[in-house]
């Protein structure tokens, strides 16, 4: 089975505050980011790639996600990490807007991946306190390849 990661959703005290990060200092677009500011839409989200999008949850909101879905206690839990793969120059670029931030940098070396070893990563923190990790491969992604 081949399948893609759609929409990962992290916790954040203030979206805004989030949003602004990820298109800021990550570099990604942002997703419904105007009909947030503008009170439509319940949470921005921010594009990964074509077909992958981060949604930035309210953790004030988890109780109430919780009673909508139907899921008692699933809301408001955070993940280890997020992990983006770049290209080596917007590695490098990423890497320098996070420490212009003053965020920072925890380097790691071959780090395993969905396309095997990583020559280099590395790992900061959001606003909130979640995990990313950033990291490029050496070879670029062929089609096909699994």
């Amino acid at each position: 089975m081949q399948a893609t990661i759609d929409h990962v959703v992290i916790w954040v005290d203030d979206q805004l505050r989030a949003l602004d990060f990820y298109e800021r200092v990550v570099g990604f677009a942002g997703v419904r980011a105007a009909e947030f500011r503008a009170g439509e839409a319940p949470f921005p989200s921010v594009r990964v790639s074509e077909g992958s999008i981060i949604d930035l949850m309210a953790k004030a909101k988890a109780p109430a996600i919780d009673e909508a879905f139907k899921t008692p206690g699933a809301s408001g839990h955070p993940v280890n990490h997020i992990c983006v793969a770049l290209s080596a120059v917007d590695w490098q670029a990423l890497k320098a807007r996070v420490e212009a931030e003053g965020g920072a940098v925890e380097p790691s070396e071959n780090s395993f991946g969905a396309r095997g070893l990583a020559p280099e990563t590395f790992y900061f923190r959001d606003p909130d306190g979640n995990v990313v990790e950033a990291r490029y491969y050496a070879e670029p992604e062929r089609a096909g390849s699994s």
